[in-house]
Formats: C-alpha cells, structure tokens, sequence
C-alpha cells in the first residue's frame, strides 16, 4: 500500500497477525530485506515493513530537510495513525536501527519493545560528527556524479561488509539488484540527512528508555560490539546478543539464527 505524507508518497508492506512490529531497512535497503522472515514472524505479529524515504518505492524527494531523522521518524508516526496502529515493537537495522531509536526517543509512549541490530546512537563528539559529515557529503556527491552502479560497486567492497563474500552468489547477485535499483538522488540525500555526521547524539537519553531493549551484533564486527557494550552499560532494561559467525549484515549472513532471536525476545 501507499501512503502520501506532505507530498511524499511512502511504499508500506503489512503481513501478517499480532502485535505490530515495524521494521526498518538499512542503507541501501528496501522493504524486501525483511521478505523472508514473514512466514515466522507473521506468525506472532503483525508487521508493517515500509521503504524509507529515499529507497526502493518510496518517493526520492529533492528537498533535503525530508530527510533529515528526526522528520523521517515523524513521517513514521504519521504512518501508524494513518493506519490505525497505536503502539508497536520496532526492530531496525543499522541506518534503520538509528531510525527506530531515534523514534522510540521522540515518541516513547508509541513503542513497547526496540531491537537494534548493528545500530549506533550516533557519534559522541562534534568533532567527529563534523569530520563524518565531510565523508558523508564527498560520498554523495559521487553517487550524484558516478551513478547507483559504481557507487554500489563501492560499497559492496568496503570492509564493514567483508563477511558477506560467504554469502552464496544467489544471495549477494539478489542483494546487489536490490540495491542497483534506488535512486542515485535518494541514497545520496538519506546520507546527508540520516547520517551519523547528522543526526543528533543519543548517548545521553539511552538511560531515559525504560523499554526492554534489545541489541543484537555479528561477532566478527567488533566496531559495532564495542558500541554496543557501550550501550548496554547505558540502557535500563538492556540485554545484547553477538551473532556467531556474521558480520555487519548479520540478518542475511545468520538469518536463521537472527529470526529466532527476534522472535523469543518478542515472545517473552
């Protein structure tokens, strides 16, 4: 289905019968990301899948402040009622697990559980909040220039991802299609705009959350277990998972493990 919000017209996916979870894609991702976890957690909620401003469906707009988190957060809430949904769980996955986070901080009263995978509550400083603002800008302006083809051909080979080269070619050949298939103007605003240079810092309101959150990481992906320990000592009601052997991308290098994860947190 569609729904318009200011001009914006957003692609949301719903499947499935339960307590809603609604579940946000990482960068470059789309609503498929989640495809093939339906036929489990369909089974216990009901989830509500959309493609984030500037991906996959949903319009790619050139006004930049659309994309600015805490206004796609707010384009989320509007979703909901939209649809008649008062409260959810939220998982979200890196971009998207900045997103949800940054939603369940503005809007505490409309989420019941969070799950946070390889997510970050952004930078600590200005410092180095400025200098990734400067990488995220010079990175947009090469998906601009090059195209969605070289830049995917860019990403694909950063070391954040390293571990998906065990991935059959199956599953990295529909990954790749998927991602070939935003928009240049899209990815290159959602970086300006939902960039950890950009968002706002978290780190301080971890300890406002009184929700049980969970946090889950590839255990070879020791950037993102760092911040989550880190996060953990913060969080009231936290618990954090390191994936056996996956990386960054644990969703799609563990997915069997991953969907059983989720599904006894939502559970219990």
């Amino acid at each position: 289905m569609n729904v318009v919000i200011d001009g914006i017209r957003y692609h949301v996916e719903k499947e499935g019968e339960g307590f809603p979870l609604l579940l946000l894609h990482g960068f470059t991702g789309d609503s498929s990301t989640w495809t093939s976890f339906c036929p489990t957690w369909g089974k216990h909620s009901t989830l509500i899948f959309p493609d984030i401003i500037g991906h996959g469906k949903t319009d790619s707009p050139d006004k930049g402040d659309r994309y600015q988190i805490e206004s796609v957060a707010n384009d989320l809430k509007i979703i909901l009622d939209k649809i008649g949904v008062n409260q959810v769980d939220i998982l979200g996955y890196s971009m998207g697990g900045r997103l949800a986070l940054t939603f369940a901080i503005l809007f505490p009263d409309r989420i019941r559980k969070l799950i946070l995978a390889s997510a970050s509550p952004g930078l600590l400083t200005e410092q180095e909040r400025e200098s990734r603002r400067m990488k995220d800008k010079e990175l947009a302006e090469f998906i601009q220039e090059a195209g969605i083809k070289p830049f995917v051909d860019y990403w694909e080979a950063i070391p954040l991802f390293s571990t998906m080269h065990r991935l059959s070619l199956t599953v990295k050949e529909t990954i790749r299609n998927q991602r070939l298939r935003n928009s240049p103007s899209g990815l290159a605003n959602s970086l300006l705009g939902m960039g950890t240079g950009t968002q706002p810092s978290w780190w301080e309101n971890l300890s406002k959350i009184t929700n049980a959150v969970l946090l889950v990481t590839g255990e070879e992906d020791a950037k993102f277990c760092d911040i989550a320990q880190k996060m953990l000592e913060k969080l009231q009601n936290g618990t954090w998972i390191a994936l056996n052997n996956s990386g960054h991308a644990l969703h799609v290098e563990e997915p069997e493990k991953f969907g059983t994860i989720v599904s006894d947190f939502l559970s219990n």
